[in-house]
């Protein structure tokens, strides 16, 4: 398997899962900054131009949800997607939630804060998503208390999107008021074999 990844974007779920199913991969770093996922060469494994994407033999996947669902599902083994048709269901509706209620907020943020250019930037919608953003962490929240994970009572594909995603908040000052999810994102990021915070993973592309 080949993972064409940038270490601080939505790459880190990839290979958290990957590091968890103790699968061997080769890393193909991406260097976004330096505008590397608009070369041609990379254009031709995803015209989107986006990281991450997951090449499995002549398979060749984008989308990080969809990836780690399929690392999950290719690996039943390992246990990470339930067998049970409820908490696989309940599986899929965590991760759509954290895919549209949490994590669209989180980019409408970083666009008008950093991606966009600056005469482009809207400082009302930054308040507007921020808002958006804590009313759906409540839901979370509330769903977290005396929770150890967020589908049954073992780990599973949910929560690696649902940590990394919480991190990502964090970085946004965003979790404020929430104590049930920043416990459960320390916890999930002192696992073994946890990938690199987001913090930690810029601090190594700077370098």
């Amino acid at each position: 398997m080949k993972l064409y990844e940038f270490g601080p974007n939505r790459s880190i779920r990839v290979r958290w899962m990957l590091q968890e199913l103790g699968v061997d991969f080769e890393s193909i770093p991406v260097n976004l900054m330096a505008g590397e996922h608009r070369r041609p060469e990379f254009l031709k494994i995803n015209p989107a131009g986006k990281i991450p994407v997951l090449v499995d033999g002549d398979f060749v996947l984008t989308e990080s949800v969809a990836i780690v669902l399929y690392l999950a599902e290719k690996y039943p083994d390992k246990g990470l997607m339930p067998t049970d048709p409820i908490q696989r269901a309940q599986v899929s509706r965590w991760l759509l939630f954290t895919a549209t209620e949490l994590e669209q907020p989180l980019w409408r943020i970083a666009r008008h804060t950093t991606l966009y250019p600056e005469d482009q930037r809207l400082p009302d919608d930054i308040r507007l998503a921020s808002q958006d953003f804590k009313t759906m962490a409540d839901v979370l929240e509330k769903h977290m208390q005396q929770r150890q994970f967020v589908v049954a009572d073992r780990v599973t594909v949910a929560d690696f999107v649902v940590a990394y995603t919480l991190d990502w908040a964090n970085e946004a000052k965003l979790l404020d008021g929430c104590p049930q999810l920043l416990a459960y994102m320390k916890q999930m990021y002192a696992r073994p074999h946890a990938a690199s915070r987001i913090a930690q993973a810029f601090a190594s592309v700077k370098a």
